[in-house]
């Protein structure tokens, strides 16, 4: 297939561009295989020359078109909920734009998106490809106990075509018996190493449901596996993210639970979190309610509380909240899983991480969590980010999960300004980027599919373009102070709010909450540059006069 089959009309003159809170501009729209770009027209008007559109087409989730005479207006819904619309002169140009768009948007196939296009100067293909390997988080757990072992049971994607090809498991367990309770676990998804609680040597593990069925069989070796996580006397918690209801009807089509009898030291808890189409269709509803100017405050908070997003939010804390009690107050270890293992379940592993483990509350260690915990773990993101809140599509596998996450960890930095070191905008970012990026860090469903789309040697690293000084001191949070205490959230109604960064980013203008920042940033650097300039005088004196070394010392 080639693009310019897709594009009916790749220039446009004249065409009116609008967008909330920003003033109309006038110019020149050109279509080409990855973007929409509007050129203003230089002067005349009182128009500024130089304002462009410059739209990735893959962030277009719903294209609307209303002709009117001889000319019409294409609205564009984006994926990172921003609104734009075109008013086109020409009956024949306006339907021919909105369906190249259309056409274009709609490409599925991996290697003709716009990451394998994309190359920017100052990166090369393999800078930050993964940012932090499995071999180096086991090094770390290493220097900490010999407890466990890096296993390239998988290394050929052959056991589970959804983990990466090393996986942490304990170091008592044969490879064959991962094999064994591989194959009794949904999607060959057995009990692997998440976490390990250096306080007191806790570990949480994650999985998928277990294959018991209708019969209650057993595997051996699953239970095996698990019984090798604990010493004797000793219990651990099962965290399933279904409800007890869900999970009993999961046995009647081959899933299930662990049973008591088997496990007989581990302990299940239900903690029930939506992860399809409930969650999406929330969603959708609370994006409808943001954008509708004519609610009063009654229809408002109705609307609010209708949709419930934020009870998927306070759900997603406590699960996570429940998941750090076990490990650092209770002193047991975890295992979470859901169905699959590739939702909920990372959800919560990933956000207890945040909660308890301060090196993931810093740029680069959130970064790695997110390579660790969602990318390598198998979050299908080419599945449930594929339409965002918009589409008229019908509904399939979408599924906001990795919003939920960065809306929890919003509330997070909320609650704990100081204790995180990146900003809002790192996770204004993401979303982004999980919906329509420039590079290949969230293409694809899971690590069998990045190797054979080559997306590692073909594309660039979103963490490698983060990681660039000049962008780094973007994502930074001005008031960070490490914390190394555990981060325990307030769950309670009152204590979860919309996130409204998000959520109004594009309905009304940011400008004073910016210069806000703005001014803290000076302020700040204008501290460490005045501590700066003050150590270095009292060395200064100390090397020159040799009363001040001697008081320096003393």
């Amino acid at each position: 297939m080639e693009f310019s089959e897709l594009i009916k009309t790749a220039t446009v003159e004249s065409v009116l561009l609008s967008c909330a809170g920003q003033p109309a501009v006038k110019g020149t729209l050109c279509i080409t295989s990855h973007h929409l770009l509007l050129s203003s027209c230089p002067g005349g008007d009182g128009q500024p020359s130089a304002v462009e559109l410059w739209l990735l087409i893959r962030n277009v989730d719903a294209v609307e078109k209303r002709l009117a005479g001889s000319s019409g207006t294409i609205t564009l819904r984006c994926k990172d909920l921003k609104v734009l619309q075109l008013e086109i002169p020409g009956m024949e140009e306006c339907l021919n734009i909105a369906s190249s768009i259309e056409a274009l948007s709609s490409v599925d196939s991996v290697m003709m998106m716009y990451p394998f296009f994309h190359r920017p100067q100052t990166l090369r293909l393999e800078e930050g490809w993964p940012l932090l390997p499995m071999e180096q988080h086991f090094q770390q757990i290493a220097t900490q106990t010999t407890q466990w072992r890096l296993s390239d049971v998988n290394q050929d994607f052959s056991i589970c075509p959804t983990y990466p090809p090393a996986v942490i498991v304990p170091a008592a367990v044969s490879e064959e018996t991962l094999r064994r309770a591989a194959r009794f676990r949904q999607g060959g998804r057995f009990p692997v190493l998440s976490y390990y609680h250096t306080r007191n040597g806790t570990v949480m593990l994650r999985s998928a449901q277990p294959l018991t069925g209708p019969n209650r069989k057993r595997c051996p070796e699953d239970e095996m596996l698990l019984g090798s996580v604990l010493d004797e006397g000793e219990r651990g918690f099962i965290i399933d993210t279904r409800s007890a209801q869900t999970a009993k009807q999961a046995r009647m089509t081959g899933g299930g639970t662990e049973p008591k009898s088997s496990y007989p030291q581990w302990k299940r808890l239900h903690r029930p979190l939506e992860r399809g189409r409930p969650l999406q269709e929330s969603f959708i509803k609370l994006v409808e309610a943001c954008n509708d100017a004519s609610l009063g405050m009654d229809r408002w908070l109705g609307r609010l509380e209708s949709c419930r997003w934020l009870s998927h939010v306070k759900a997603a804390l406590s699960t996570a909240c429940l998941a750090a009690q076990c490990l650092d107050r209770e002193e047991s270890s975890v295992l979470v899983h859901g169905a699959e293992g590739t939702d909920t379940t990372l959800l919560v592993t990933a956000l207890a991480q945040v909660i308890l483990e301060p090196e993931s509350r810093t740029l680069k260690g959130f970064q790695g969590l997110l390579e660790r915990e969602w990318i390598q773990a198998g979050h299908p993101f080419h599945l449930r980010c594929a339409h965002s809140a918009y589409s008229h599509a019908r509904l399939k596998q979408e599924a906001p999960l990795f919003l939920l996450f960065l809306d929890c960890v919003w509330q997070l930095s909320r609650q704990f300004p100081f204790s995180l070191e990146f900003s809002e905008g790192l996770l204004l970012t993401l979303f982004d980027n999980a919906y329509a990026s420039d590079y290949g860090t969230f293409l694809c469903n899971n690590e069998k599919e990045r190797c054979l789309c080559k997306v590692k040697e073909s594309t660039h690293s979103l963490w490698a373009w983060l990681d660039q000084p000049e962008e780094r001191k973007k994502y930074l949070n001005p008031l960070y102070s490490p914390n190394p205490l555990v981060i325990w959230p307030s769950v309670e109604p009152q204590s979860i709010q919309l996130w409204q960064g998000l959520f109004f980013r594009w309905i009304r203008s940011s400008q004073y909450l910016d210069e806000a920042w703005a001014e803290i940033w000076r302020l700040v650097e204008g501290s460490n540059a005045a501590v700066k300039e003050s150590t270095e005088n009292r060395l200064n004196r100390s090397l020159s006069d040799p009363t001040a070394r001697m008081e320096n010392e003393r």
